[in-house]
């Protein structure tokens, strides 16, 4: 498989453990170490995040996809999403988070997937419950506490 590597948009939030913001170009190597990352993950376990474009224009909106994440010692099935902020609050990622999870439990066989979401991040817990996730517990991930939700096949 060969993948070529994105042109970012710019994504002024808070920078995630896996998917820094851009602001200003000042941080494209920390994107690189994610696009290498999702490569690897598709190397090592023939699943990782897709890009999201938008339909009309063809941009880039975001990344939507699962990946292996090791979460207090047991190793978990993440469904992760992130989308540059101009592209919030149009049902992109609510529309991508159910693709995803189609493509989890019917196309891979998964059993359980999670979603690993900042408390205060009210939008996106929004989207996680709309998709079925359910509140499971509050964890530690990077360092940094999180709600761990999950939903079954």
């Amino acid at each position: 498989m060969t993948m070529d590597r994105p042109t970012y948009p710019r994504t002024p939030a808070r920078p995630s453990p896996r998917a820094p913001a851009i602001q200003d170009g000042e941080q494209k190597p920390m994107l690189r170490q994610f696009y290498d990352w999702c490569r690897s993950s598709y190397e090592a376990h023939g699943f990782g995040p897709w890009a999201l474009q938008e339909k009309a224009s063809g941009q880039l909106v975001g990344f939507c996809g699962v990946s292996p994440e090791p979460v207090e010692g047991q190793q978990e099935i993440n469904l992760g999403y992130r989308l540059a902020r101009q592209f919030w609050h149009q049902g992109f990622a609510t529309e991508a988070v159910r693709g995803v999870m189609d493509y989890a439990f019917s196309g891979l066989a998964l059993e359980s997937v999670v979603v690993i979401i900042e408390p205060e991040h009210h939008a996106s817990l929004r989207v996680a419950e709309k998709a079925g996730f359910s509140d499971y517990r509050l964890v530690e991930f990077h360092d940094r506490p999180v709600r761990l939700y999950r939903v079954q096949r």
